[in-house]
């Protein structure tokens, strides 16, 4: 029976379509490229260059709406807003108002976030007395390597300066930071609330979070049936506030393109280049947490290097490609058992893990945070970075698996600090790419918790831990 050799037709078709459309992008991409690197042969052909940049952006969202991609749309309104700020600045400098409305929408989550994921976070896991030693060796490994993750953070923008590549509008860039006590006493009195009303109208990130971890704290020591109520409730209150929050990034997009198209018609279109080096830094600065933290903790613990990495290979996978932690939590807790850790630990490390050990979350908080401060040209004294450390550090508990919830810790530090909220839209135009990087850290750093605490409690196959593998 002959078999026929020769493509189908259709295949052809779609193979050719997909050739033309990269082709088509890749010129497109050329153009901006040539725009952005200020060529001067751009003048003569500026009106074919704006053609194939129009002709990107129509081609990027027909993708998004044939796949129904956030990021995608995302993408859109960041190449549309830049393109139509090059190209009709005072057209563009009219459009401020969309990213003031999706800028309000984003403030409002905030508060009633932070109370309900700090409230199940800590009176979720009122059964940590019965856990005991477990309970409190995890919680000191977790705080202990997510503030080295944040300091990394810190010295890592500190180092590439990536945000004073950004040139704010005058106005903007002259908001002064909210201004740090220099008196300590004072310093730390103003961290506890005297009125929760006013803490959340002041947008006083710090005060919120102490009186949900006092609040938590309370119920946690309240009987089993009057505890359950509450804790039903604020159970309710985070899972709407996701999804509330899913809803307000649907306007993402149009948030994204106001502000871009308003900052790009003040500034131009170099204000986009400092991405590329803040992309770099994050994940050079994910590198070496990985490589100086997490490495030489699981060689101090004696884990099986080879073994481990095999075993967490698949769930961190999972986690770079969803940009989710919660979607690899199912595999790494079978491939953790699988790899001799008690159950009963993995049940209690990794879910806990994903309320209080989020390192790649934490490292990237505060490198954003202080990308911010850079582009509006604020310097910052010890005594203030030291306050924002410790408002990430807490502020960010409960929030894994919240698609772009790292965005919101930020939104929040960045508000209560007084920053400009103009280099938040930057970041929103990248967070994608961020956001699978720091999210694969963050299941790696879990994974490696619960092997870690379970050797702590030597629980973990010893035969096979005499001499780790490497």
């Amino acid at each position: 029976m002959a078999i026929d050799t020769h493509p189908h037709p259709a295949y052809l078709s779609a193979r050719m379509k997909s050739k033309v459309l990269f082709a088509t992008i890749a010129i497109a991409t050329l153009a901006i490229a040539v725009s952005l690197l200020n060529i001067e042969f751009i003048a003569s052909i500026s009106i074919v260059g704006a053609v194939l940049r129009w002709l990107a952006i129509v081609l990027i969202a027909a993708t998004a709406i044939r796949r129904r991609s956030l990021t995608a749309w995302i993408l859109v309104g960041l190449l549309a807003g830049a393109e139509l700020g090059h190209d009709a600045p005072d057209i563009a400098l009219k459009l401020q108002f969309l990213g003031a409305i999706f800028l309000r929408l984003i403030k409002v989550i905030i508060a009633p976030l932070l109370f309900g994921t700090l409230v199940v976070g800590i009176a979720g896991h009122a059964d940590l007395k019965k856990v005991g030693r477990l309970g409190i060796k995890s919680l000191v490994y977790f705080e202990i390597v997510s503030t080295i993750a944040l300091l990394i953070g810190f010295a890592a923008i500190n180092i590439s300066r990536a945000g004073e590549g950004v040139r704010l509008p005058p106005v903007t860039a002259s908001e002064s930071l909210n201004t740090t006590p220099h008196n300590a006493a004072q310093l730390i009195t103003d961290i506890f609330p005297e009125n929760i009303a006013k803490s959340v109208a002041e947008g006083q990130v710090l005060q919120v979070v102490v009186f949900s971890i006092v609040f938590a704290m309370a119920l946690a020591l309240v009987p089993e049936p009057k505890r359950r109520p509450m804790l039903a409730f604020a159970e309710s209150l985070s899972e709407t506030m996701f999804k509330f929050t899913n809803i307000v990034m649907l306007a993402a997009p149009i948030g994204v393109f106001g502000a871009v198209a308003y900052t790009v018609g003040h500034l131009g279109l170099g204000v986009m280049l400092p991405l590329a080096k803040l992309l770099t830094t994050m994940y050079v600065a994910l590198v070496m947490f990985i490589t100086c933290v997490l490495l030489p903790i699981a060689l101090v613990a004696g884990v099986p290097i080879k073994r481990f990495l095999s075993a967490a290979a698949e769930p961190v996978t999972i986690a770079f490609a969803t940009a989710s932690s919660e979607a690899a939590l199912p595999r790494a807790m079978e491939e953790m058992e699988a790899l001799g850790v008690p159950r009963e630990t993995v049940a209690f490390v990794l879910p806990t893990g994903y309320s209080f050990n989020l390192d790649g979350s934490s490292l990237y908080q505060s490198l954003a945070l202080l990308f911010v401060a850079q582009a509006a040209g604020i310097h910052l004294t010890i005594a203030q970075q030291a306050v924002m450390l410790l408002t990430l550090l807490i502020s960010s508990k409960g929030t894994a698996g919240v698609a772009r919830a790292s965005l919101v810790i930020v939104f929040a530090a960045a508000t209560s600090f007084h920053l400009p909220t103009e280099p938040l839209f930057l970041l929103f135009a990248i967070d994608q790419l961020m956001d699978m990087g720091r999210t694969a850290v963050n299941v790696l750093g879990n994974c490696l918790a619960s092997v870690v605490i379970a050797r702590w409690e030597n629980e973990f196959p010893t035969p096979k831990m005499a001499s780790p593998q490497i």
